[in-house]
């Protein structure tokens, strides 16, 4: 089978800088086009590619819209050391780097969401740090914003990683997420900031537009 040895170059031949729909060119990231030969590809050829599943190239609704967010109120980040988790192309973690953020750091377990948040990184002439430890269930290591987008779609990941948001968010860290409705986002301890209709593709979501939403963890008598 195919080995892909060099994610950056690959992504490079693979994908397009291109605005995304909520923020335009404010910040421009490498994503999937449809009219490039990858994505022409069907569902056999791209395992034969021993691809990840491709999160990286696409800008989904719940981190373009806790980005706009971040954007929107740069004090929530200015001066703060930002944990960007599950950054996929980064996006959070350009956008709270463009805010003012002291130190940024992106983590993502996909190597190749590491190489895509690296290379939209130095497209936007930000500087950030990356890093693929999983850092689910670990202490905090000195941040004051976690910023978490699109986590929420399947089950058992969606409980591990919003506990462990959690007992963080105990420890007095500011706790962001970005989420289109899914179905596993908490029922509780969560408060809407702000909502933003994302234009977005059906073949990645069920609708062309998602109404996405900013939520900040927050206590209270059935969560505490």
């Amino acid at each position: 089978m195919t080995q892909i040895s060099d994610p950056k170059n690959f992504i490079v031949r693979n994908t397009r800088p291109t605005a995304t729909p909520l923020l335009g060119d404010k910040i421009e990231l490498y994503l999937a086009c449809q009219d490039l030969p990858l994505w022409q590809l069907g569902e056999e050829e791209l395992d034969r590619l021993k691809l990840p599943t491709p999160f990286w190239a696409f800008a989904w609704a719940g981190g373009q819209a806790l980005s706009q967010y971040i954007l929107d109120n740069p004090s929530i980040v200015r001066g703060k050391r930002v944990l960007d988790f599950a950054c996929g192309c980064g996006i959070q973690a350009i956008a709270a780097k463009m805010s003012g953020a002291k130190t940024v750091l992106a983590a993502d377990i996909d190597s190749f969401a590491i190489a895509a948040t690296q290379l939209n990184a130095k497209q936007n002439k930000v500087s950030l740090a990356t890093t693929s430890e999983n850092l689910v269930g670990k202490d905090n290591q000195g941040w004051d914003v976690i910023l978490a987008g699109d986590v929420c779609y399947d089950e058992p990941m969606a409980k591990e990683i919003t506990s462990w948001l959690w007992q963080l968010y105990k420890t007095g860290v500011i706790v962001l997420m970005g989420d289109p409705g899914r179905t596993y986002l908490p029922k509780s301890g969560l408060k809407k900031l702000i909502a933003y209709g994302v234009q977005t593709s059906s073949s990645l979501e069920d609708t062309d537009v998602r109404n996405a939403c900013v939520w900040e963890f927050y206590k209270n008598e059935k969560s505490s």
